[in-house]
């Protein structure tokens, strides 16, 4: 890799060394801030897929043999690594995504170092049922194992961290890992192969860059034992479907629709804003993000007058401009899709703040609400991924329920009420992977992460996401010998 900040050549991390596409072949990558190329990458191929794979097959047994002790060190040494060179790593992920500066260095490195030290810990931490006697004369135990080489497609929403939560895991584990980033943001998984591969052994690690195809191919390939992607449900679907030819184990975590349900004793005011941060942070650009809302008929005007004021004092731009909220959509696409969203709203629908384009320079989108919508309209069915927040009206709990779950995500949603038992209730009906109340968006290392439906399935970060990286092993042994 060349000095940070300059027009520069990614290369993949295969067995140890930084190494071109096998063919040559390279992308452009575009700041989305700026619109304008600062990097090439690989456009890697079966030739790149099968090296890759290759390392992390050879890597594999004696990676599996290490005690949990020593991939404890390691990811312990790799949670140190990144706090030290964080400003390289907040600049590459600037660059990959256009985020803002400040945000990055205090909403993503702190996490990522912690769920990484969490990771550690849990690689000594393997469980399974206690030993015994449930035949006369036999002694059971299970074992629990690493599965073995992972396939591992990360988005480009959280390039960095969706990176960790992906091989965090699976090396605590004893599996060895081929990452692919998405195509348009490579540059903070090229840094932290560089970081990654001076601590753990050749071939444990490796990330190599492309785009459907190479994804595909990864997949589609022999070797690996589990594939795990993140990111939208098609692509969810196609590797499921892909997977299924050799039976590969798929871990996947797919788009939302995260209902905000908001009742009449609420605090208007604090849910407002609150929801407003939660659902315009990242530019929208989250699966997760509170961008359904739902709010009882009584308030309904009050807090749309109070969200349409949020997004109005909510501001983007350039990535060191301290006082913005989020930056850029990710890449052109994506400007269109969000841009066509609302230029096909329906007649009934109302644009209470935003709706438009921020700038001829880079993909910013201005911070949107959209109110009068109904169930079946487009944009209440789909996801928008851009900083939109939608507004519906409902009249009781029970209309409140089927609104929220009648879309075909299910990963998050959000209770805001003065009401335990109704919150209760309700968190006990929704059908979305993590129910939060009075709040929205805070995650923890510890507790699980993923949804149901067309979300996907296999669970993040937790104890549980680190199960889903093993395999289950029963022995049994005689006592007569």
């Amino acid at each position: 890799m060349t000095e940070l900040g300059q027009a520069r050549k990614l290369r993949n991390y295969i067995a140890g060394e930084f190494k071109d596409a096998a063919d040559g072949r390279t992308t452009e990558i575009i700041n989305p801030a700026t619109g304008e190329v600062y990097a090439t990458a690989p456009l890697s191929g079966q030739a790149d897929v099968d090296a890759a794979m290759e390392a992390a097959a050879a890597a594999f047994p004696a990676w599996r043999d290490t005690t949990p002790a020593e991939r404890q060190r390691a990811l312990l040494k790799i949670a140190d690594a990144f706090e030290e060179r964080a400003e390289e790593l907040i600049a590459a992920e600037s660059e990959n995504t256009g985020k803002p500066l400040g945000l990055t260095r205090s909403e993503e490195i702190p996490p990522m170092v912690d769920q990484i030290r969490f990771f550690a810990g849990a690689a000594r931490m393997l469980e399974g049922r206690s030993a015994g006697e449930y035949m006369e004369g036999l002694t059971s135990f299970v074992r629990r194992e690493p599965i073995g080489v992972c396939a591992q497609v990360a988005p480009w929403n959280y390039p960095m961290m969706m990176g960790v939560w992906k091989f965090a895991p699976a090396l605590a584990a004893g599996n060895t890992v081929v990452l692919k980033p998405s195509d348009t943001t490579p540059a903070s998984t090229v840094l932290m192969a560089e970081i990654i591969g001076s601590i753990v052994p050749k071939g444990v690690f490796n990330v190599i860059c492309g785009d459907r195809d190479t994804g595909r191919a990864m997949v589609e390939h022999p070797t690996p034992a589990m594939a795990s992607i993140t990111g939208s449900v098609r692509a969810g679907m196609q590797v499921a479907e892909s997977a299924a030819k050799d039976l590969k184990r798929v871990h996947l975590e797919l788009g939302g629709k995260a209902p905000v349900l908001v009742f009449q004793d609420a605090d208007i005011a604090a849910a407002a804003e609150g929801i407003s941060e939660a659902g315009f942070f990242n530019a929208g650009q989250d699966c997760t993000a509170a961008t359904r809302v739902l709010v009882h008929e009584s308030v309904h005007d009050d807090f749309v007058t109070a969200l349409a004021k949020a997004a109005a004092d909510t501001k983007t731009g350039q990535p060191d401009d301290e006082d913005v909220l989020y930056g850029p959509l990710n890449n052109a696409d994506q400007l269109a899709k969000v841009s066509g969203f609302i230029d096909r709203l329906p007649a009934h629908a109302k644009v209470e703040a935003g709706g438009h384009r921020v700038g001829d320079k880079g993909y910013f989108y201005a911070p949107t609400v959209v109110s009068g919508l109904k169930q079946d309209d487009e944009i209440i069915q789909n996801e928008v991924f851009g900083p939109v927040i939608t507004v519906q009206s409902f009249t009781d709990e029970d209309q409140a329920l089927a609104y929220a779950n009648g879309v075909e995500y299910a990963l998050a949603s959000s209770v805001w009420t003065k009401d335990h038992g109704r919150a209760m209730r309700l968190s006990r009906h929704l059908d979305f992977g993590c129910v939060w109340i009075n709040t929205h968006i805070p995650l923890v290392a510890e507790m699980p992460h993923g949804g149901f439906k067309k979300s996907g399935y296999g669970k993040d970060l937790s104890a549980y996401g680190f199960d889903d990286y093993t395999r289950v092993k029963h022995v049994m042994t005689s006592l007569e010998s």
